[in-house]
């Protein structure tokens, strides 16, 4: 999610310039050639892209007719990099897409609609909410490649410290902050001012920042400033790390949580392998992984992550037919096995849960709170619905306007995204 690295910023943008990428140029193949296909790849540069270049040289030994052409583009600035380059033709023929960008780009008619091909073959075999959640008007632009859900991730050596469990609501959590404040010395428990992250307080009152099916914006209801006041609430408190409304507040509370400095997050997969590198989880066993606590409602919700692998619709037919045969093969249940083995990424297909992946204490917790994780609706819109919040939740964090003021200057910015739909 959070990725920058100049280096691989650069190499995306000679991606960009060389339109042989795809688009149905077939430039680097000949009539009696392989076909070359480029792939834009959205992960860690460093954790995660060495695990998939090496399964594409692996399909390249299988496929001989293929070529693929790896490209490594930072998250943050892949969607409008693909956006700009789909809109002039010159997009890579497969892309790594975030799910909240699925719909968006199926709207535009940048993706191939994927039903009946030879990238879902195996359709039955993948988790049923997670293929749903690559739909846009009953058509699948994506074959769900990694997922993951935020959880309520902690230290369990503090924790036994401190006598105290795993909380099963917010109310709880404060209680078990306070007590391991006084028994170990370090905070209990340190949130994010991020929307993504607080969208599971909204989950807990049954609410989301609008209803899709009624089109209606909901984010200043009476249920949502309840969740969101639980979350404003978690900054103040014995225990309770105040709001790091700093740029490099997310790297700050991971650095905390990896070194013992703070006893829970919330936090999602993509982590685990870092979390591992810290030096409170030398010993992977130390590391607590739990569902979010519950709002008034008595439930828990967390929101539903991961990407899909889509095929560029402005590619020609030889190349749109060797991608779906690459998207097969790395969402396959070999390979999302190795992903997982190797990046510590949750799979997407149950027949890749092996006993092997399901060793690692990491994938095998988050596994265990998949259930709470709740999908998004097929809105076009709804990942950029976090933006305006995103820059209202930091102010009403930071103390700088109230929790009012802020979720209705979030609602007018965000009928701009959605006019259609009501107050």
């Amino acid at each position: 999610m959070r990725r920058g690295i100049a280096a691989t910023a650069l190499v995306a943008s000679l991606a960009l310039a060389a339109t042989a990428c795809g688009g149905g140029d077939d430039s680097g193949s000949d009539s009696s050639g392989p076909v070359t296909i480029t792939w834009w790849d959205t992960s860690n540069a460093t954790n995660e892209a060495p695990t998939y270049q090496a399964l594409v040289k692996e399909f390249e030994a299988a496929n001989k007719d293929i070529k693929v052409k790896y490209v490594n583009v930072p998250f943050d600035q892949a969607q409008n990099k693909f956006d700009t380059a789909a809109g002039s033709k010159g997009a890579p023929d497969v892309l790594r897409s975030e799910v909240g960008w699925t719909p968006a780009f199926a709207k535009k008619g940048f993706f191939a609609p994927l039903d009946g091909t030879e990238a879902l073959a195996d359709q039955a075999k993948f988790k049923s909410n997670l293929v749903e959640q690559a739909k846009y008007e009953g058509k699948t632009y994506g074959v769900p490649f990694t997922t993951d859900t935020l959880a309520f991730v902690y230290n369990k050596d503090l924790f036994k410290k401190a006598g105290v469990e795993a909380p099963k609501t917010w109310d709880d959590l404060k209680k078990a902050a306070a007590t391991i404040k006084d028994k170990t010395g370090v905070d209990g428990y340190w949130g994010s001012t991020q929307a993504y992250y607080a969208q599971t307080f909204l989950y807990g009152e049954g609410t989301d920042t609008v209803d899709a099916d009624a089109k209606k914006i909901t984010v200043s209801s009476a249920a949502a400033k309840k969740g969101y006041g639980t979350w404003l609430s978690l900054f103040d408190g014995k225990g309770l790390h105040k709001a790091d409304t700093t740029a490099d507040a997310y790297a700050h509370i991971q650095e905390a949580f990896v070194n013992g400095k703070v006893a829970a997050i919330m936090q999602g997969p993509w982590e685990i392998t870092n979390f591992y590198k810290g030096s409170a989880f030398k010993d992977k066993a130390n590391l607590g992984i739990a569902t979010v606590p519950a709002g008034s409602s008595g439930k828990a919700g967390a929101p539903t992550g991961g990407h899909n692998l889509s095929v560029y619709a402005g590619s020609d037919e030889a190349h749109q037919k060797a991608a779906l045969k690459f998207v097969n093969f790395m969402t396959s249940a070999k390979a999302q096995e190795t992903i997982a083995l190797k990046n510590n990424t949750l799979p997407t297909r149950d027949d890749a849960y092996t006993a092997e992946v399901k060793a690692d204490p990491g994938i095998a917790g988050y596994q265990t709170v998949l259930s709470a994780a709740q999908p998004r609706p097929a809105l076009p819109e709804y990942s950029s619905l976090w933006g305006p919040l995103d820059t209202e939740l930091l102010k009403v964090a930071g103390g700088k306007e109230s929790l009012d003021k802020g979720l209705s200057n979030a609602e007018v910015a965000i009928a701009k995204l959605v006019p259609d739909f009501s107050k």
